[in-house]
């Protein structure tokens, strides 16, 4: 697999109010570890690195700004930064990240940048929203399923999933769909080595 010179990677909203019982029981205790390895192969080859923060407009929500929760995990905050190539920082109130400020597509297109890897917190929520507005704007999105989390849900008709079925349904839909290619982040840091 290819990864460009500058290919940006997009890592969401993994902030400490996912850390919170509120949600519930999560999948892939291993999705930290592989978003820090991927920022870091990013961040030694000079790659464009986005950091998404979910800014909620909820009272009482987990990622209310100005609490605890809002704040990037360790993972993060420990790397923003750090790496040679550019960074910015993107807020958000909705699930997109291409709804935020300031407006990713315009960075991504001032970059010149065509391909995205997408990480972080939730696989089925604003990880898979942000692919599919990405592949409908053009974009080769690689979405690396195992650098990412999700939780049970409980949706209509009293109908629940795990968040590992959640998890299978976005990944079909994605790469069903063409929206994006999943993948491994080994998949990915392959390839982004190999130059």
């Amino acid at each position: 697999m290819e990864i460009t010179e500058n290919a940006a990677l997009i890592v969401i909203d993994v902030q400490k109010g996912f850390e919170r019982e509120f949600w519930g029981r999560r999948n892939n205790d291993g999705a930290e570890g592989n978003i820090a390895a991927l920022i870091d192969a990013w961040q030694e080859t000079g790659r464009p690195v986005v950091f998404v923060r979910h800014d909620s407009v909820q009272p009482g929500s987990p990622l209310e700004p100005g609490t605890e929760g809002n704040e990037f995990k360790d993972v993060v905050a420990e790397r923003r930064g750090k790496g040679s190539g550019p960074e910015v920082l993107v807020t958000k109130t909705v699930n997109s990240a291409f709804y935020g400020e300031p407006d990713l597509d315009a960075w991504l297109k001032g970059a010149g940048i065509s391909q995205i890897v997408v990480a972080g917190i939730q696989t089925n929520m604003c990880n898979e929203t942000t692919a599919r507005m990405g592949g409908n704007l053009g974009y080769d999105v690689l979405f690396p399923l195992d650098a990412m989390h999700t939780f049970d849900l409980t949706g209509p008709f009293g109908w629940t999933q795990t968040a590992e079925e959640l998890t299978r349904a976005t990944a079909v839909s994605l790469h069903g769909g063409r929206f994006a290619r999943v993948v491994t982040t080994e998949d990915v840091l392959k390839g982004a080595a190999a130059r």
